[in-house]
């Protein structure tokens, strides 16, 4: 078999090579969202970007929902992952910091949600020398345990009772810190173009 049997019939079964396929999932192909994008060298790709979508949806549903149930309803997933940024280890966080951390190039998107916070009053304002600072304020520290809470009731603990390996759960988030790392160079690349 080619090289290019080989990928074609990889894109037309969610089995590894060799094994046969279950009863039923014959001609069923990789769970992706773009079949044409799975027709590359690399179809795994296509279902973990898949994965990836659903994922990302699903983790900011929750976020904002479990914001929500926490007291902070009108919140996108966004000043969540802000909040909860702002929180880590107590310390005034500056705005270039935070973009740092959560990855995010559009200063202007943690300006506008740090603004939004400060208004519900999660967070407080200040400065360190010329650069704007934000801290988290006990109004918000309390909101954040509060989630904290709800998350381990209805997310931790049921999960934890799963199958669930911590260690390769471990390892699944240090392999999605490493791929973002190539669609950081592949855009920059593409941004080249």
């Amino acid at each position: 078999m080619s090289g290019d049997d080989a990928m074609r019939r990889r894109a037309r079964t969610t089995t590894a090579p060799g094994e046969e396929p279950a009863a039923g999932a014959r001609g069923v192909g990789p769970v992706v969202s773009s079949a044409h994008l799975a027709e590359t060298g690399l179809p795994a790709l296509s279902e973990f970007e898949f994965g990836l979508i659903l994922a990302s949806h699903a983790f900011e549903r929750w976020m904002v929902r479990c914001m929500a149930a926490a007291g902070v309803p009108d919140v996108s997933a966004l000043d969540v992952l802000i909040l909860h940024t702002v929180n880590h280890r107590g310390r005034p966080k500056k705005l270039a910091d935070i973009c740092l951390v959560l990855s995010i190039e559009d200063t202007h998107l943690v300006s506008y949600g740090v603004k939004k916070l400060e208004a519900a009053g999660l967070v407080a304002s200040g400065r360190a020398g010329k650069e704007k600072t934000v801290e988290i304020t006990e109004r918000g520290r309390a909101m954040c345990l509060r989630y904290r809470e709800i998350r381990d009731a209805l997310l931790t603990k049921p999960l934890a009772a799963t199958t669930l390996d911590e260690a390769r759960l471990s390892e699944l988030a240090a392999m999605l810190r490493g791929l973002s790392g190539h669609y950081d160079q592949a855009a920059r690349a593409a941004a080249s173009l």
